[in-house]
This record gives C-alpha cells, structure tokens and sequence, in this order.
C-alpha cells in the first residue's frame, strides 16, 4: 500500500497520467499515455510550434494564493499563451510533474485534475507525461501546436497600429490583493483572473490572419511591449488614453480598492496571458492601443505629451 507522501507504484502512475487526457485524443496522435513515448503524426503542410513553461512554487505560485487545481491550470494555460502569441492552435501536450516529499496522492489527484480541465477547455490533450521526486513542487508543460504562418515578435513596422485583446492589470492587480492580504469584493474578479487565467487561441488565430508581430502579455504590458519594440527594431507607442478607455469596471474597482493607479497596474501589472499585436487594419477582437514609429524604446503619450516609459515588469533575472 502507499503511504501518504511518497510516489504512487507504476500503476498508479499510470493512472493519474490517465487523468491527464481526460479521454481526449486529438487527429494525428497515433500513440499518447500509456508508452515510453507518445508518436505523432503532424498535419501535412502545417508549421509546428513548440513551446515549454515551467511553473516553480516559490516562484510562480504559492500554495496558500489557490488549490492546487488552479495551479494545474495556471500552468497549462501559461504555455498554450505562448501558442496563441505565434497563431497556433494547440495540437497536443506533455506535463512533466516535479514532487516534494509529503506530496499526497489527493494532491497529485487535484493537481492533475486542473491541468486536465485546462487541456480540456484549450481543446489540447495531454498525450504523455513524467513524475518525479524534487525537493519543491514544480509543473514543465510543453505544448505542441500546428498554424499555416507563425507571427513572431520581430516583424512589426512603421505605420503598424498596436492592437490588444485581453484586460491587463486585472490578473496583476489579484496577485497584488493576494500577496498584500487585501480583504474587499473589488478585488474579487482580479483574484479569479490571477487563479483562472484565460487563453486565447481564438484571437491568436484572428491575429495570425494579418498581423506582423504579437507577443503575449504573461510580465506585464510595458516590459512585453518592449521586447517586441526590440526585437522589431523599432518605436512602440502606448496611448494612455486609449489604455484607460480600454480598462474595464473590474480593473477599475481593483485599483481603488488597493490605492494604485489604475495606468500603473495596466503597464506593469503581468500575470495577464493578453495578446499584443501590431498590423496596418484592426484585428477581430483586438481594440487598438498605440503605433509603431521608426526609432527605439518604448513611449507613453499622454495629456501633457510623450515620454519614455520604462519597461518594467516581471524579469526572472533582473
């Protein structure tokens, strides 16, 4: 029999990878769960995309901030961004799982379970995985994904509009209210977008249509949109009226319950999974938010004129 904290037998493993798929299979996975590996059998004339996120605790997350179902589904959700960011639709998905000692089997249960009800809704199975024994708990999801044109960061130009989906500063602003202790109903919403991150593959696929860059907003928005701007070579342009028209009630109500100002949790807020975009014609579901110029760096033109703003936001190695 298992004791509580140490690592199920093999069939138990098996199981809870199991849970994983959530009995899903996906076109063109000739052999998922239950092997050394899993086989594929990529699309003919599609471009795969590859990414891989992991989520540390300590890091990332912390246990006493949500259940660990959310943080199975912040981790899956954080790498099928990545995805929607290049204009891919997810395909399918590994979930490497890293556990400390005293890691229960209902905690793995769960753990799997969120991931599982991630993959679910992202419509991308999971068809393999790993566990193993770490001194912290840690999630390394990697994500396979298929697109006809792959948008990178490097391709937007002069004249280029920037385009956003998403609300950032609502997911910053509740991992704010969680690490400060803010007690109110206005943060409430912010605390359900920081547990429950959304993705959007379908605006990723409504941006891989026409836009020459994206990137997705998971640092924040200033310090995303100047990586793009670099990569770009080129001037990125936030409007700060346009940013504020844009902010909804629930960021609104968020930033006066924890006294900051609402531009601020906007910029440097992160957490938020958003797409960023820049592209000469609107972008279905995407509102505009700034231009591109010839230069560098990044710029906040507001009431009194512009200024360079600077890129600050989540940075693992700053």
């Amino acid at each position: 029999m298992t004791k509580s904290g140490e690592l199920p037998e093999d069939a138990k493993v098996a199981r809870l990878l199991a849970r994983f798929a959530a009995g899903e299979s996906a076109p063109g996975v000739a052999l998922g769960i239950g092997d050394d590996a899993a086989v594929l059998e990529p699309p003919a004339g599609k471009s795969l995309v590859w990414t891989v996120d992991a989520q540390f605790e300590g890091v990332h997350f912390r246990r006493e901030w949500m259940t660990l179902a959310d943080v199975g589904w912040r981790s899956f959700v954080a790498a099928a961004s990545d995805l929607a960011a290049m204009g891919a639709l997810p395909w399918c998905a590994l979930s490497a799982l890293s556990l400390p000692a005293g890691f229960a089997d209902a905690e793995l249960d769960a753990l799997a379970g969120g991931q599982a009800d991630a993959a679910r809704a992202v419509g991308c199975p999971i068809v393999g995985g790993n566990l193993s024994r770490a001194g912290e708990l840690s999630i390394t999801t990697t994500l396979l994904g298929t697109c006809d044109r792959a948008v990178a960061r490097r391709g937007a130009l002069p004249g280029d509009g920037v385009w956003i989906a998403g609300e950032p500063g609502l997911a910053g602003a509740g991992l704010r209210a969680l690490s400060e202790s803010v007690r109110d109903p206005r943060v409430d919403a912010a605390v359900v977008a920081f547990r429950r991150p959304r993705v959007r593959i379908a605006s990723g696929i409504a941006l891989s249509l026409t836009a020459h860059a994206a990137i997705d907003l998971s640092d924040g928005l200033a310090i995303d949109a100047h990586r793009l701007a670099r990569a770009s070579d080129v001037a990125l342009v936030l409007d700060e009226r346009a940013l504020l028209a844009h902010a909804g009630d629930a960021v609104r109500a968020a930033a006066l319950a924890l006294g900051r100002p609402l531009v601020d949790l906007i910029l440097h807020g992160g957490e938020d999974y958003a797409l960023l975009a820049t592209g000469t014609v609107p972008i279905l579901g995407f509102e505009r938010i700034g231009e591109i110029r010839r230069g560098e760096g990044l710029w906040l033109r507001g009431s009194a004129g512009e200024r360079a703003l600077e890129p600050r936001g989540f940075d693992h190695f700053a």
